[in-house]
């Protein structure tokens, strides 16, 4: 089989699009066949009447995103903080998927808004019908921001020599007290093979809002590391982000704030107990990116010559060696 593309389903229904009034869910269900599941490939081509998002990437605009295939969960993200849609940081869910191995890039454009979010799942999946569920929650678009025509598509990428299957994990919510110092336990689920490669931070704000101990992960050392650490540790401070800015090209940033991806090295044993310090009264969620090992499938007719190994442990590894 080697790699290769299939679409899965689409919608060119306008109230499946972000809107200027309201927030819009929009929950679809699709029977796949099954196979070395690499990428669930989002592509998203839509006008609008005016820029829905005009100082950050479509992604931005994403409040949750959660995949479920054969009532397994395999990508469940949420944001905490309600999105807004004049924010200058690179969206959230695109930090993400660059971060881990996927990728995430729109098109520059102001009216028409095309864009494309791969999100790593490494699955593979039995040979007959699967039954796939995507859920996407779109935040409230930009003043006077409706759509007038698109579509929004869903596609999957197989690949024989995919490494790595990718499950994130549900967050865990913890409310932090100002100037304090806390434990704070992320739960891990158990009935997920693998290993945690990292632990998505976010806050319910668009602040990073931590005391001078930062965050300290109790595997990994017995120092708090500052926020900007972090951000030198997961490769970010290279300008290891990059984001389209509304029409404007890809551009670079250093951080997202309220939002920091921490390596954890292939952490086993369970639940995972971290020290936080924060500076103000806040919310936060710490969402598991799981990864394990898959078996592969080289078959008979495959007749190409080149792999293309997909592995989103090495990719987030790979980040803080930069």
């Amino acid at each position: 089989m080697g790699v290769t593309w299939e679409k899965i389903g689409q919608t060119s229904t306008l109230t499946n699009f972000p809107d200027v009034d309201s927030a819009v869910n929009y929950t679809s269900g699709w029977n796949v066949q099954g196979g070395p599941t690499e990428f669930l490939i989002v592509r998203g081509d839509i006008t609008f009447d005016a820029d829905p998002n005009p100082t950050s990437d479509m992604s931005n605009l994403v409040q949750g995103l959660r995949v479920v295939v054969n009532g397994e969960v395999l990508f469940d993200y949420r944001n905490p903080m309600t999105v807004s849609a004049t924010s200058v940081e690179a969206g959230r869910l695109g930090y993400l998927l660059n971060s881990i191995g996927g990728r995430a890039y729109d098109v520059p454009g102001a009216l028409t808004k095309e864009f494309y979010w791969a999100i790593p799942l490494g699955v593979q999946l039995p040979s007959s019908v699967n039954r796939w569920e995507i859920i996407l929650d779109w935040g409230v678009a930009n003043t006077l921001s409706d759509a007038t025509s698109g579509e929004l598509s869903y596609w999957i990428q197989y690949n024989d020599a995919v490494q790595k299957q990718t499950t994130i994990a549900p967050s865990t919510s913890f409310q932090s007290t100002a100037n304090s110092v806390e434990q704070v336990v992320v739960r891990i689920p158990q009935n997920i093979p693998g290993v945690v490669s990292a632990i998505l931070v976010q806050n319910d704000s668009q602040a990073n809002e931590f005391g001078n101990q930062g965050i300290r992960v109790n595997a990994l050392g017995s120092f708090g590391i500052e926020h900007t650490f972090w951000t030198f540790l997961n490769g970010d401070l290279s300008n290891g982000i990059m984001f389209s800015s509304g029409a404007a090209p890809q551009t670079f940033a250093t951080e997202v704030k309220g939002c920091t991806l921490i390596p954890c090295f292939g952490l086993t044993g369970g639940n995972i107990t971290m020290v936080v310090n924060s500076s103000e009264a806040t919310t936060r969620t710490y969402t598991p990116i799981i990864t394990a090992a898959i078996g592969k499938s080289q078959k008979v007719e495959n007749v190409q010559t080149q792999l293309a190994p997909g592995n989103t442990a090495k990719s987030i590894t790979a980040r803080t060696l930069d």
